[in-house]
């Protein structure tokens, strides 16, 4: 990753192009589901724009440290740059846990957006690829549990993509 802005050219257009399918997924659910429902249950209405809208936030998040890393790197604010650099290997925030949250069947663009994410496994720190297709084959939403005092008992919830997710 160091100065090489092939590869950020090649991470920024793919986080921005899954962050436009998510925005697009997002407004698609609003429509189908106009006011505020009150239904908190996994896979409800309300948890699936939550579950869409933190992973755009995360990904938007992600997008702008790697603008600010390049702009630093452009700069020669060498210090600045590596702080930045070192954020940057970290996934984005509620990628792809925000899908734990969505009902299924997951809409098209959603489907569309961790598939292209896949392709920054190397880029991004552990087993992203694997975290999305754990996430991808779960047949129905699984956050927010319905007997929380289970799923803080069960071993490796973290392995299942929750870690991100507070409860």
């Amino acid at each position: 990753m160091d100065h090489d802005l092939e590869e950020l050219r090649r991470v920024g257009g793919i986080l921005n192009e899954a962050f436009v399918l998510l925005r697009s997924e997002e407004k698609r659910l609003a429509e189908l589901q106009p006011g505020r429902g009150h239904d908190n249950s996994a896979g409800s209405p309300q948890q699936t724009l939550i579950g869409v809208g933190e992973m755009i936030d995360g990904l938007r998040r992600r997008m702008d440290g790697l603008a600010l890393y390049v702009g630093f790197m452009t700069l020669g604010l060498e210090k600045q740059a590596a702080r930045e650099r070192a954020v940057l290997r970290y996934t984005p925030l509620s990628v792809p846990s925000g899908v734990n949250r969505m009902a299924r069947p997951l809409g098209e663009d959603t489907v569309k957006a961790m598939h292209l994410l896949r392709e920054l496994d190397t880029f991004f720190s552990g087993d992203f690829a694997d975290e999305i297709d754990r996430t991808l084959a779960v047949p129905e939403a699984t956050y927010p549990p319905a007997d929380w005092d289970a799923y803080m008992k069960a071993p490796q919830r973290e392995g299942a993509g929750n870690a991100d997710v507070a409860p």
